[in-house]
């Protein structure tokens, strides 16, 4: 967050949403990165079925390049695909890189939930991302 990389979330929705979170720990217990995954259940009239964004997605400075991101976003892509989601979505300032290695393609807001829309903060210029699972 302090690199502006990350949305500034207030600790008390990490508090009501931790089940979402997956953490990457080294071996000494260090945190080394992190991502969330919210499903969002089927937009009424919209035919398409629940999706899940993933968010807060970030590796530690010393873990980057070592695995630690791909290793995240394995388990996320298992963990969409075990709570039947039809779709990924995710917003990002950055390049996008690992996302494009594992199949996402930049996308509009319009395919993605409507409520994750909404709260997305159009200050940031984020790129949407999709991928179908």
């Amino acid at each position: 967050m302090g690199s502006g990389a990350l949305r500034e979330r207030p600790v008390t929705l990490y508090a009501t949403r931790a089940a979402d979170f997956l953490v990457a720990e080294a071996l000494d217990g260090t945190v080394e990165g992190c991502v969330g995954l919210r499903a969002h259940p089927a937009d009424p009239g919209e035919g398409r079925g629940p999706a899940g964004v993933v968010y807060n997605f970030c590796v530690s400075g010393p873990s980057q390049g070592s695995g630690v991101g791909a290793r995240l976003l394995r388990a996320v892509l298992a963990r969409a695909r075990a709570q039947s989601l039809g779709a990924l979505f995710t917003a990002t300032t950055g390049g996008g890189g690992l996302f494009l290695r594992y199949g996402f393609a930049p996308t509009t807001v319009r395919l993605a939930p409507s409520r994750w829309v909404e709260s997305l903060d159009p200050r940031r210029d984020a790129r949407i991302l999709a991928r179908t699972l």
